[in-house]
């Protein structure tokens, strides 16, 4: 049985869409043939916690730690509450204070790629032994943190092992990174390690043909599109709300701010009583309070219901009842390729999705493509409004439903065999 070495910085109990990917793929991996050995930090900083997540991980697999040194525990003397929300990645761009600003000056200047740098020269010295002793042949890398993509790349120079680093976000493209309050040669020091990690690499995974497109750009070594997906397991089944529930499930940040949709949703309440009644705008997850004082400007704060964050278990019990569900992204170039780990679970849940973001976003192809729900951009607005009113009156007859196809090949399973050719 041939074994593989995963080096991830998230790991059950942490929460997030970081750790479903490689948590699955390590599950499945087994059936191919191919036998993980997972490498994680010994005492991270997770500002999400989901310890339901820990019974998912599959007796047996040898998980190896090793301890990490991160900024975050000095910062948080500082303030606990905004140094939590930066490590999540919720960047408020408004009224900024002083601090604010000064920890996003630190974190994007002195901690280069991130702020688990401290663990890559650690564990690149830790792992060299255990790879030698256990005759890994193969490493695999997935970031964000970028800074595990050097462990990676430490490992390959160090024992001349095949090195696979895998991308479940792009790097210097992200749209948070434009936020960081980077120097002129801190932007170039991110650029010049993207580059080695792509040149250097043996084998690259992406998760979207824009991500794959855009780093066609900077390396001529192979490239392979993997997504992420949903488990068989979840397909369906719920009672439905009895209200006209619009769900958003998992962290809606700042920029993530569909102003047509709330006017949209604003205009069929003033005009329709009874619609009124039924609506609940439901938001499972962290919402921006730029987010929030845009809905409330639109009068839409007798709807909202704010459940914070929840199980990864009751997350898919809450998506299966919701009569539909919302996928938004910012609408920017830089986020056509950003495939949200929802909306595999959301078509699992064979809920109609309404979609807002870029023109030609790859999120919006797969919806448009499995017949999974509709799709909007951010200046459409008479027809988004009456797409949410034919959905309304479908809902009255008790028949909103949506009839998707071909969303098998989003299985977990299917995927890991996917990876599994690939190694």
């Amino acid at each position: 049985m041939k074994k593989v070495l995963v080096i991830t910085y998230y790991w059950p109990p942490a929460g997030g869409p970081g750790v479903q990917r490689w948590l699955k793929f390590v599950t499945y991996l087994r059936t191919f043939n191919i036998e993980p050995i997972v490498y994680i930090p010994a005492n991270p900083h997770y500002p999400i916690q989901d310890k339901s997540l820990q019974s998912e991980v599959p007796k047996g697999i040898k998980i190896l730690d090793h301890p990490i040194k991160e900024p975050y525990a000095l910062a948080r003397i500082l303030s606990s509450k905004k140094t939590k929300r930066i490590s999540s990645g919720i960047i408020e761009t408004k009224n900024q204070s002083f601090l604010e600003k000064a920890l996003l000056y630190v974190r994007g200047n002195f901690f280069i790629p991130d702020a688990r740098k401290y663990w890559v020269k650690p564990s690149i010295k830790y792992l060299s032994e255990i790879v030698a002793k256990e005759e890994i042949n193969t490493v695999i890398s997935t970031g964000p943190p970028h800074s595990v993509h050097l462990i990676g790349h430490g490992l390959k120079n160090a024992l001349k092992v095949t090195w696979i680093a895998d991308f479940r976000d792009p790097w210097t493209t992200i749209g948070y990174h434009k936020k960081l309050r980077l120097t002129a040669a801190s932007r170039k020091k991110h650029k010049a390690l993207e580059k080695m990690v792509l040149t250097t690499a043996d084998k690259i995974i992406v998760t979207s043909e824009t991500t794959k497109n855009e780093f066609d750009g900077l390396t001529q070594k192979p490239i392979h599109v993997i997504t992420n997906g949903y488990e068989s397991d979840y397909l369906g089944g719920a009672n439905l709300d009895e209200r006209f529930t619009i769900a958003h499930i998992g962290s809606l940040l700042t920029g993530r701010n569909p102003t047509n949709l709330w006017k949209a949703l604003q205009d069929l309440a003033r005009e329709n009583e009874v619609f009124r009644a039924d609506l609940c705008l439901e938001f499972i997850g962290v919402v921006s309070k730029d987010v929030l004082d845009s809905m409330y400007r639109y009068e839409l704060a007798p709807y909202i219901k704010l459940r914070g964050y929840v199980s990864h278990a009751e997350a898919l019990r809450r998506q299966q009842r919701a009569q539909m569900l919302l996928l938004v992204e910012i609408d920017s170039n830089e986020t056509k390729g950003i495939i949200p780990g929802k909306l595999f679970e959301y078509m699992a849940a064979r809920r109609p999705i309404l979609a807002l973001g870029p023109k030609d976003w790859d999120a919006g192809k797969i919806v448009s493509q499995t017949g999974s729900g509709t799709v909007f951009s951010y200046d459409e607005n008479e027809s988004l409004k009456k797409s949410i009113s034919n959905a309304y009156a479908e809902f009255k007859k008790g028949n909103l439903k949506v009839d998707s196809k071909d969303i098998n090949q989003y299985s977990r399973k299917n995927l890991t065999k996917e990876l599994a050719d690939l190694l």
